[in-house]
């Protein structure tokens, strides 16, 4: 209970982190340029550029109409951290748009005339901060829900589904522009944010993957087992050759740990045979804990 307790607060605590640096990019170098993202926060964007209303307040009634619907047909227990994370979005939107406006209201271009630069820092921490998101099991509403209710009734994927919500609503910035540059800066950002976010999230999910064929194959597994303190498989094999048995040891690494292991191999067999390969999304006891909605 204590341990389950202890996740769900750290879940939330990361959720709010990963917002916080989704709306400073978001206030800072996305609204100031008038540069259309997805999602939801596109659409609250357009509106604004177009008539001035706020923000916040599009992104927070569009999210409570799309919840009555989702928790009708997904139920509430899905969207328990999506409503959290739509309120902490709305009052970030809010504050910091108040404490990064100038004298009169508006807020100021802190990188002058560099728009592909707004693009591209904004793009960054938008990607990381939905990244943070989503590994607390978060979530921020908007296109997300249409695409899981889509998703629910429709064979089609939900990365297509927010891929083609998001095409759409970049491009119908130039209702508002009439300028064939903004949709380009909005695809930029788009683009920028979604790399981001892959990268950001593989990284923290990257582990390595050892096989290591060796006759000395006892010594290696209790090197790796208690200097390392990491856990070692042994498959019984056959060299197809040979047609002698083989002893296979199975590695699951962080991907810091890959130079230690080699160390330690080649000092006690420096003639192993050692294959290598990073994999994604390693769970279980001294790795990542399994998360579902």
């Amino acid at each position: 209970m204590k341990n389950e307790l202890w996740q769900e607060s750290k879940d939330y605590l990361g959720i709010l982190f990963g917002l916080t640096l989704y709306a400073i990019g978001f206030t800072a170098f996305i609204l100031p340029y008038q540069i259309t993202t997805g999602g939801l926060s596109g659409v609250a964007a357009i509106i604004f550029y177009a008539t001035g209303f706020r923000v916040q307040y599009t992104y927070f009634m569009v999210n409570v109409v799309l919840l009555i619907a989702a928790i009708k047909v997904l139920g509430f227990r899905f969207c328990i951290k999506t409503i959290f994370g739509i309120v902490a979005l709305t009052f970030e939107l809010g504050f910091f748009q108040e404490i990064l406006a100038d004298e009169n209201g508006q807020l100021p271009k802190i990188l002058g005339d560099q728009t592909f630069m707004a693009c591209v820092l904004g793009g960054c921490t938008e990607g990381i901060g939905l990244a943070i998101v989503f590994l607390s099991n978060g979530s921020t509403g908007g296109t997300d829900i249409i695409a899981s209710i889509i998703n629910k009734y429709r064979d089609i994927t939900l990365g297509r589904v927010m891929m083609f919500c998001d095409i759409a609503i970049v491009s119908s910035s130039y209702l508002v522009f009439h300028e064939t540059q903004k949709i380009v800066f909005g695809f930029c950002v788009l683009i920028i944010s979604m790399v981001s976010l892959d990268y950001y999230m593989n990284s923290m999910r990257q582990s390595v993957q050892f096989l290591i064929i060796s006759n000395k194959y006892a010594d290696i597994a209790e090197a790796i087992t208690h200097q390392l303190d990491r856990g070692v498989t042994v498959l019984h094999g056959e060299g197809w050759y040979s047609k002698e048995p083989r002893q296979v040891l199975v590695v699951l690494a962080k991907r810091r740990e890959s130079v230690e292991i080699f160390r330690l191999i080649k000092r006690i067999d420096s003639n192993a045979f050692v294959s290598q390969s990073n994999v994604v999304g390693v769970y279980g006891e001294g790795f990542d804990h399994i998360k579902v909605k």
